[in-house]
């Protein structure tokens, strides 16, 4: 695996109360392939569900097209960087949702959303890329 889908290149804004430290980052291979996700479909967000199958997968959808409620944690808002043919320094910013439920599990982990050849979820918009979101977790130092 390359060093661009093994390292964190950009963190998100911590978005939960009290907490001053990123729960969620992204990788470059992520940050590249959401680039141009945003150019084709918008203003795009995440949702981490805990099913099986595709529903233990990020879940990348247009924004507004997946209705969150009090069932789902904003967990971290990026402000992703738009590819280089853009405006200079324009950014789209995109929020990475959790179900309550799952962030129960989760709660002392850290997590990098990567990408990798396959098939993504079937509702998720790289679908068609011949890629998919992953994530890739690592205990968080409560220290």
């Amino acid at each position: 695996m390359s060093e661009k889908t093994q390292t964190a290149a950009l963190e998100s804004t911590p978005t939960i109360e009290g907490e001053e430290r990123s729960r969620v980052a992204m990788t470059q291979a992520a940050i590249d392939l959401l680039g141009d996700l945003v150019a084709k479909h918008g203003q795009l967000m995440f949702h981490q569900s805990g099913g099986c199958c595709d529903g233990s997968s990020p879940m990348c959808f247009p924004e507004g097209d997946f209705l969150t409620s009090d069932a789902d944690v904003l967990l971290g808002h990026f402000e992703l960087p738009l590819p280089e043919d853009g405006v200079d320094g324009q950014t789209s910013g995109l929020d990475f949702w959790m179900s309550v439920e799952q962030f129960e599990y989760w709660k002392h982990t850290h997590l990098t959303i990567d990408v990798v050849p396959g098939r993504g979820g079937g509702f998720s918009v790289e679908s068609p890329t011949g890629n998919r979101f992953i994530i890739r977790s690592t205990l968080m130092d409560v220290g």
